[in-house]
């Protein structure tokens, strides 16, 4: 982390291609003086002209296509979270369910796609990365069909388990599809795609509580959640149109449609080329290193130092995402603005709405700051953010409840709760833990931090009602606000800045000195040989 510091945009050769050790071509992998001379050398080489300029505007819009479709899945999983906080309270008068069953719908969604996410590494290297984003659709249309006509608890818990296991898939496979189609100079904002998606429906699903809630209390429930059907339907439109990872192509030797996929992604041939042939230098390390899956996921289980490094960031990140309480604040909503003295149903729900609009706003600023301000100063001021909201929430629901102002600092908090968590560590952390892991690693790494992030969903989920009987609600906000102040030491500890950076020099940010001493000498190396070129030819 000491030592490194960013090459500009990550422009010129070693763009973003993600791969998985240091390589001749990327630049700016070693220390300080060591690439920036490179830097200078590359950027007066490939100065910035205004045919490069057309070139990279419509490559853009191409790239951001293929990162929408992409993101698709993810509105699956907004929508879920979204209109559960309102059905909950029709099929609880529908289905005569308890608290406890109550709990165990809303939460298990989150423990099961664990499943889903912990296949999903495997199944993308398999089969993938395009053909797993249609596989997570497939499932989680498969398991919403079944809720929108379960007659039981029993049946409705049958396709929550389907649903979950769907959106397990769809949560990991996202951001790494994106980043390794992405360039280095947008791939923060593109990576947070997937996080816009979640917020957008996330105020779908409460937008079609409020919609939905005048109809008898046995179909209201059901219509709100038939409707998550209907992304599906894009989805596998999208499947005609965006390409395959063109690493994940370069892994099965399939070279001609990885460069067929580059030409359309990245700005000029010179740069396909030197793209390539980096991601085949990373996919040759990732086979002699990776003779078979059960050596990937030895090497995360028992890890070197970087390694370590990098999964204490990723899986850390991701962790804190979800135990600062953001499910609970969208899941419960209802009964948070319940307790703070908002009656009767419509009310409630329409008081979710604004919740949902907020964050929703808040993802495309996030979106526009995240590759001009910075992951680490977002997260900064995300997480301070949160920590204040949460204390101000526990506050006003212990000294000022059932009263005008309570309600009013009530939806007040609550939604700067969901602003601060949408600029910041909510789309950053699927930024970080798609981009800090080498290609050997990352659909196994990415999956082990969605494993993470879907855990600690599931555990605040199946127990936020029965932790605010014990200690009250305001109580449980206090507790997440001391988990919240926590994450903000955690960010500055362990989260390096990894903006501008290309994947390689990402990878030096977490190795030690003598591993980064390594990468130098690799690097002269290189140099050595560039200046030889022209002579023995």
């Amino acid at each position: 982390m000491v030592g490194v510091v960013a090459s500009g945009n990550g422009n010129g050769n070693g763009n973003g291609n993600g791969n998985g050790n240091g390589n001749g071509r990327g630049h700016g992998i070693g220390i300080k003086s060591a690439y920036t001379r490179m830097d200078s050398q590359i950027s007066n080489e490939d100065g910035v002209a205004p045919c490069h300029i057309k070139a990279n505007a419509a490559t853009s819009k191409y790239v951001i296509v293929c990162a929408v479709f992409a993101s698709l899945n993810s509105v699956l999983l907004g929508y879920d979270v979204g209109v559960m906080s309102g059905a909950i309270l029709f099929i609880q008068e529908d289905l005569k369910i308890t608290e406890v069953q109550e709990e165990v719908l809303i939460g298990c969604l989150s423990i099961i796609s664990l499943l889903g996410s912990l296949a999903g590494g495997r199944t993308s290297d398999a089969i993938g990365r395009k053909w797993t984003i249609a596989l997570a659709a497939f499932v989680f249309q498969t398991g919403a069909a079944v809720m929108v006509l379960a007659p039981s608890f029993p049946v409705l818990m049958a396709g929550r388990l389907l649903a979950g296991v769907g959106i397990g898939f769809g949560v990991m496979i996202a951001p790494v599809y994106i980043v390794e189609i992405s360039p280095a100079v947008a791939r923060g904002s593109l990576t947070s795609y997937p996080e816009i998606s979640i917020n957008l429906g996330i105020l779908l699903g409460y937008v079609s509580n409020y919609a939905f809630s005048g109809l008898p209390k046995h179909i209201n429930w059901r219509i709100m959640l038939g409707v998550g059907i209907v992304p599906s339907v894009f989805i596998g439109l999208a499947l005609f149109f965006i390409p395959e990872s063109p690493r994940w192509l370069v892994m099965q030797n399939r070279i001609e449609e990885a460069r067929s996929v580059l030409l359309k992604t990245n700005v000029s041939e010179r740069e396909v080329e030197d793209r390539l042939v980096e991601i085949k230098e990373a996919a040759g390390i990732a086979s002699a290193t990776s003779h078979e899956q059960k050596a990937v996921w030895r090497e995360l289980f028992c890890p070197s130092p970087s390694v370590r490094r990098m999964l204490i960031a990723g899986c850390g990140i991701q962790c804190f995402q979800q135990i600062t309480g953001i499910d609970a604040t969208v899941y419960y909503s209802p009964t948070i603005f319940k307790d703070a003295g908002i009656k009767g149903s419509a009310r409630l729900l329409a008081a979710t709405v604004a919740v949902g609009f907020t964050k929703t706003m808040f993802i495309l600023v996030a979106i526009f700051l995240i590759d001009r301000v910075g992951r680490k100063p977002l997260l900064y001021v995300s997480t301070i953010g949160m920590t204040t909201c949460l204390f101000g929430l526990g506050l006003t629901l212990s000294l000022l409840g059932n009263g005008p102002l309570g309600i009013k600092l009530a939806i007040l908090f609550v939604c700067g709760n969901v602003a601060f968590f949408s600029v910041g560590i909510g789309p950053i952390c699927w930024v970080l833990s798609s981009e800090i892991f080498p290609l050997r690693l990352r659909a196994q790494a990415s999956a082990l931090g969605a494993v993470g992030s879907r855990v600690s969903s599931g555990a605040i989920g199946m127990s936020f009602l029965s932790v605010s009987r014990a200690i009250t609600i305001a109580g449980t906000f206090f507790v997440f606000s001391g988990i919240s102040a926590l994450s903000v030491a955690f960010v500055y500890m362990c989260v390096p800045e990894t903006k501008g950076k290309n994947l390689e020099e990402i990878e030096m940010l977490f190795k030690n000195e003598k591993e980064r001493q390594g990468g130098e000498l690799e690097l002269r190396d290189v140099e050595h040989l560039v200046l030889k070129e022209p002579s023995s030819s």
